[in-house]
């Protein structure tokens, strides 16, 4: 009885095993789009998204723009950056109270956490985001 026990156990550890790895999450190594219709989703799925709400306009916003490139590559597999044009995706800015661009919302575990609001130069917007990852 107990090899058979022990049979059965050593299955279900398999049958575990791979179905856990088709839940691994891919971490894109350029920022996401976002937009009012995938926001949400984009949270859920993601367990530490930084999501940049700018605008075209934005000076900032623009100058700001190849650093969160850098940081996407940098730190591919820890982190996911998203990008939501504010001007065309009001819905979720107003949800989430965007008064200031550029602004940074992050989300750790499906909630947000924090909120980068301005335009740091590299170091010092790795070193915010570095502490959550």
């Amino acid at each position: 009885m107990d090899e058979l026990e022990e049979i059965r156990k050593k299955k279900l550890e398999k049958m575990m095993s791979d179905s856990t790895k088709d839940l691994k999450v891919e971490y894109p190594s350029k920022p996401v789009v976002l937009t009012d219709g995938s926001m949400d989703a984009a949270v859920k799925q993601y367990p530490l998204l930084i999501v940049d709400c700018w605008a075209e306009w934005c000076g900032p916003c623009r100058s700001v723009a190849p650093t969160i490139d850098e940081l996407a590559r940098e730190l591919s597999g820890k982190v996911v950056f998203g990008k939501l044009n504010v001007d065309e995706n009001f819905q979720t800015s107003s949800k989430y109270g965007i008064s200031a661009i550029p602004t940074m919302l992050v989300f750790k575990g499906g909630k947000l956490v924090d909120r980068i609001v301005g335009a740091y130069p590299k170091p010092a917007l790795k070193s915010k985001v570095q502490k959550y990852i």
